[in-house]
C-alpha cells in the first residue's frame, strides 16, 4: 500500500471521528479504580508496580542510550576486558531482589484480603443458570431470579427493529430484578452453578469468580459508595452467554431493610397465588410477561423458534398435546430445555402454559389454573 493511500485512509478516519454527532467511547489511560475496598487496594498495588517498572525502565534505557552514544567504536571506545566481578554480581542480584520484596509484601496482603470472606454482614448464594442468575439471601430466607431486562431481550431477538437497541435502557446490561446490598457492609458471595460453568463479574467491585456445578466458590466485596453497578457473565456458557448481565444496587442501610421487607411480602403474596383462580385474560397477560422473560430467548418472541429450538406455533405440545404433558415439559424440562420448576411459581407456570396454548393463532381455548401446575410438580 502506498504512502498516499495510507494518508487518504487516515484522513477519512479522522473525518469520521471528528464528525458532529459521532459517539466516541471514553478513552482511559489507567485501570478502573472501583468502589470497594479491595478494588482500591488492587488499584494502589497496580500504581506501585507501574511506577517501579517506569523508574526501572528509565534507568535501564538511560544507561543504554548513554552507552550507545558515548562508547561507540566511531569515537574510539575500546571495550574493557574483565570478568567475574563480585561487585557487579552483588549489585544486579540485590537490587532486583529488593524490588521484588517491595512488590511482594503489599501484593501478599492484597491477595490475603481477596480470599478472606470472614466477618461478613450479608451472605448471598449466587447460582448461575442458562441464562440468568439466582440470588439467595441466606440470612433473610429470600430467593429470586434475575434475568435480562424485557426491552433488551426484545431488541436482541432475530429480525428485531434495530432502533429497539437504542431505546433499550443499558442495552444487554440491565435486568428485570437487580440485587440490593447495603453500603459499607461486607457482602459474602457463595457461587455455584446449576448447569455449566458461569462467572460472576462486576469490574467496579474487582470481583470475578467462576460459578462451577457441584462446587462452592467464595468471594466478597464492601461497596463504599451508593449507586448502580453492572457486570456480566465472564465465562462462555452457551448460545445466550452474552445475555445474562449482573446489576447490583448499593443503598443505605435503611433502604436495604425496607427492600428486604417488601421482597418478602411480594414472595408471600406470590405463594398465595397457587390457590387463586385467575380469569383467562389475566393468565394471558401474565403469561406473556413470563414467556418474554424466560422462553423467548430460545423460542423467539413470536414463537417461531430457531436452530435447535422448535417453534411453538401449531406445535403438538402447545396445541394437540395434553395440558398435563405441557406442564410437565415446563416443570421438568427435556433435552436442551432446562427445568423451570424451581424458577417459576405455580401461577407463572399456569400463565405461561395458557399463553403458549392460545398465542400466535394456536387458540386452543384452554385455561390452566395454578392448582393444575401445583398438582403437576
Amino acid at each position: 500500500m502506498s504512502a498516499s493511500h495510507i494518508t487518504k485512509k487516515l484522513a477519512v478516519l479522522s473525518g469520521l471521528l471528528l464528525a458532529p454527532g459521532v459517539a466516541l467511547a471514553d478513552y482511559a489511560l489507567n485501570m478502573t479504580q472501583g468502589v470497594t475496598e479491595i478494588s482500591n487496594d488492587i488499584y494502589d498495588l497496580h500504581q506501585l508496580v507501574m511506577w517501579i517498572c517506569t523508574i526501572a525502565g528509565i534507568l535501564v534505557f538511560t544507561v543504554m542510550i548513554y552507552s550507545l552514544i558515548n562508547h561507540r567504536k566511531s569515537k574510539g571506545a575500546v571495550a574493557a576486558q574483565f570478568h567475574e566481578s563480585a561487585t557487579v554480581e552483588v549489585v544486579w542480584t540485590v537490587i532486583p531482589l529488593a524490588v521484588l520484596v517491595a512488590i511482594a509484601v503489599p501484593a501478599t496482603g492484597v491477595l490475603l484480603d481477596i480470599e478472606d470472606p470472614s466477618k461478613s454482614d450479608v451472605t448471598i448464594q449466587v447460582t448461575g443458570w442458562q441464562w440468568k442468575w439466582q440470588y439467595n439471601y441466606r440470612d433473610e430466607d429470600l430467593s429470586f431470579f434475575s434475568s435480562l431486562a424485557a426491552d433488551s431481550n426484545e431488541a436482541r431477538q432475530l429480525d428485531a427493529d434495530p432502533s429497539l437497541k437504542v431505546k433499550a435502557d443499558n442495552y444487554l446490561l440491565n435486568v428485570d430484578k437487580p440485587i440490593v446490598v447495603p453500603v459499607n457492609k461486607k457482602v459474602r458471595l457463595l457461587l455455584t452453578s446449576n448447569d455449566v460453568i458461569h462467572a460472576w463479574w462486576v469490574p467496579e467491585f474487582a470481583v470475578k469468580r467462576d460459578a462451577i456445578p457441584g462446587y462452592i466458590n467464595e468471594s466478597h466485596f464492601t461497596a463504599t459508595k451508593t449507586g448502580i453497578y453492572r457486570g456480566q457473565c465472564a465465562e462462555l456458557c452457551g448460545k445466550d452467554h452474552g445475555f445474562m448481565p449482573i446489576v447490583v444496587k448499593v443503598v443505605e442501610q435503611a433502604e436495604y431493610n425496607a427492600w428486604i421487607k417488601s421482597e418478602k411480602a411480594a414472595i408471600a403474596a406470590a405463594a398465595g397465588d397457587s390457590n387463586k383462580t385467575f380469569t383467562h385474560d389475566e393468565l394471558m397477560a401474565k403469561g406473556e410477561t413470563v414467556y418474554k422473560a424466560n422462553c423467548a430467548a430460545c423460542h423467539q418472541a413470536d414463537g417461531s423458534g430457531g436452530g435447535p429450538f422448535p417453534g411453538l406455533i401449531g406445535s403438538k405440545v402447545a396445541t394437540t398435546g395434553s395440558i398435563e404433558e405441557h406442564l410437565k415439559l415446563i416443570i421438568v424440562g427435556k433435552g436442551i430445555m432446562p427445568p423451570f420448576g424451581a424458577q417459576l411459581s405455580d401461577a407463572d407456570i399456569a400463565a405461561v402454559t395458557t399463553y403458549e396454548r392460545n398465542a400466535w393463532g394456536n387458540n386452543t381455548g384452554d385455561t390452566v389454573q395454578p392448582v393444575a401446575a401445583k398438582a403437576a410438580r
